[in-house]
């Protein structure tokens, strides 16, 4: 491509990238597509709540790796759906789960939210409806199977039956009734659905407990048998307890019960104090490079500056588009990674000089330094990438979400540093130098 093609692709690109960094960027919503365009904080920048959920069964119980996979999926599907927005959700090993709520400022709530997400069950409770809220033990099994036992004598000690799990449920919502009320009403399973119909069909009449982690919800009575694998559960419902049962019934069967066994807050303001001195180094750190560069290179190092100013657009937008959620690790990440553009940069302008000492001519010069520089630039750049995916990888499988924040900026920061140097600073070498031909090459390129 003609170097004044690939400034047109450049500018527009840049342009683009300035749109997307605007601070209230309006997002993107034409022809079906509809996205939001913000900067996503940390929760080392902006403060909030971080709990690490273990499961809670014997050590060395072995724990499907699918079960996990679900429970992950619904702790944070419930997270978001009592309205945490940007929760971080993710599996730490073979048996915990990792959640980071930022900007959470109420911490008691959050953790009562983590504690709730639990296990559900449909308890059978005969004639004599337990109260909301009472604790009380079920026959379910750590295993995931119903065991016979002996009911006790008194209610603190006797064990309830549990008929299924919430497992059962596959979808559930908030419907008016016939009288005005609102109902929860639910769909289940097949399997759900013949364990539901032979239960109520021998149970008309009875009430039935839905228990989450051992804590009565709510006993309905069965008022006929449900067939249909389908039903409501009524009550004196208001909007906001109606959508709070919904909410348990739908994201409060997890496979397996999980305890929080460790949680930290950090206060908002040490997010942003972490956050404005990390702006600031970053703004001081970049100067001094961009000085230095113009100052030693000369003519290139302009050229440098500018291709560092557009990587730095560019790299941002790719965060706001994506979304990536900045922490401290991340803005580490990307602070490197702008060391690695202008590594490529210092390696063609040194090959250039090179050749300019060797008496080539300036247009070849350029051509010749770029070609001989490329493959330190690929090399080192794809052996970063690779270290990227190793310390990805470490942090999903380990819960290491710092580690992670860290290896995504890096990863994204490089490929955008890599198409500053091929693209933005060899087409503006080109160009400029193709017009400005300096006579004093040691005034204006520093040899």
């Amino acid at each position: 491509m003609k170097p004044y093609r690939m400034l047109a692709l450049t500018i527009v690109i840049a342009a683009i990238a300035i749109w997307m960094d605007l601070p209230n960027n309006p997002g993107i919503h034409i022809a079906g597509i509809d996205r939001e365009i913000e900067t996503r904080l940390g929760l080392d920048l902006v403060g909030g709540v971080q709990a690490l959920l273990e499961a809670d069964l014997p050590e060395g119980t072995e724990i499907d790796a699918e079960s996990m996979r679900t429970a992950t999926r619904i702790v944070e599907n419930r997270v978001n759906a009592l309205g945490v927005t940007e929760a971080v959700v993710q599996q730490a090993g073979d048996r915990r789960i990792v959640v980071e709520l930022p900007g959470e400022t109420d911490p008691e709530k959050a953790l009562e939210t983590l504690k709730q997400t639990g296990l559900l069950e449909f308890v059978e409770m005969d004639y004599s409806p337990l109260p909301d809220g009472m604790i009380i033990k079920t026959d379910f099994a750590v295993g995931g199977e119903v065991e016979s036992t002996e009911e006790q004598s008194s209610d603190e000690e006797k064990i309830y039956h549990t008929v299924m799990t919430g497992a059962t449920i596959k979808n559930v919502g908030v419907t008016t009734g016939p009288a005005g009320g609102y109902e929860v009403a639910f769909e289940l399973t097949d399997e759900g659905a013949r364990l539901f119909s032979e239960y109520t069909t021998a149970n008309s009449g009875k009430f039935l407990g839905i228990v989450l982690d051992k804590e009565v919800v709510s006993a309905p009575r069965i008022d006929e048998p449900i067939t249909e694998g389908s039903g409501v559960i009524r009550g004196d419902f208001t909007i906001e307890e109606a959508n709070s049962l919904a909410i348990q019934l739908r994201y409060g069967s997890l496979p397996i019960p999980f305890i929080i066994v460790e949680s930290r807050t950090v206060g908002p303001t040490l997010g942003q104090d972490s956050l404005s001195q990390s702006l600031l180094a970053g703004v001081i750190g970049l100067t001094i490079i961009m000085l230095f560069m113009a100052l030693y290179y000369r003519i290139p190092g302009v050229i440098a500056d500018v291709s560092i100013i557009i990587y730095a657009l560019l790299a941002f937008a790719l965060f706001r588009f994506i979304p990536v959620t900045l922490t401290l690790p991340g803005i580490a990440g990307l602070i490197l990674s702008t060391g690695s553009a202008l590594d490529a940069n210092i390696l063609i302008f040194e090959r250039l000089k090179e050749e300019l000492r060797n008496g080539r001519r300036l247009n070849q010069a350029i051509e010749i330094a770029w070609y001989r520089a490329w493959p330190s630039i690929r090399d080192s750049n794809i052996a970063t990438l690779i270290t990227c995916a190793i310390l990805f990888w470490f942090g999903s499988s380990f819960g290491a979400t710092l580690v992670k924040g860290f290896s995504l900026t890096l990863a994204l920061g490089v490929a955008v540093s890599l198409f500053a140097a091929a693209v933005v600073t060899r087409t503006l070498l080109r160009i400029i130098l193709g017009y400005f031909k300096p006579v004093n090459l040691e005034r204006w390129f520093g040899i």
